[in-house]
């Protein structure tokens, strides 16, 4: 895992996966979303939003899944993933039952990171 993002309130993280996969953690380990003060829940769907179009205009994917579990990690936290029909797990979520080998052929994380760093960092300007 590596940092895509950070500030006072949020950070952004990827998850090594075969799909693009990042996770956005609020800094003050909040335990539900209910504790969640609500200028930061607005940034987190603000951020949400941008990832999912980021990702969207970069992947093409299929399907963008994004949820909100945190069972075994209780932090107030956001998955969000790019979705293809040709990924391993499609269309199980990603800890589900694998139904096939993955035959994913995708442009460069690393650079769909880089993009997003820069997007967001000139919505701070």
């Amino acid at each position: 895992m590596s940092t895509v993002y950070e500030n006072d309130t949020i950070r952004i993280e990827t998850e090594e996966s075969e799909i693009p996969w990042l996770k956005i953690f609020t800094q003050h380990p909040y335990k539900e979303m209910s504790e969640v003060p609500i200028a930061v829940k607005f940034e987190i769907y603000d951020l949400l939003d941008t990832i999912e179009k980021v990702m969207i205009d970069y992947y093409h994917p299929d399907k963008i899944n994004i949820a909100s579990f945190g069972n075994y990690l209780p932090h107030v936290h956001w998955h969000i993933m790019a979705r293809f029909k040709e990924d391993s797990y499609f269309p199980e979520p990603m800890w589900g039952k694998k139904q096939r080998e993955g035959t994913l052929e995708l442009p460069s994380f690393e650079t769909f990171c880089q993009k997003l760093t820069k997007t967001l960092q000139e919505r701070e300007l």
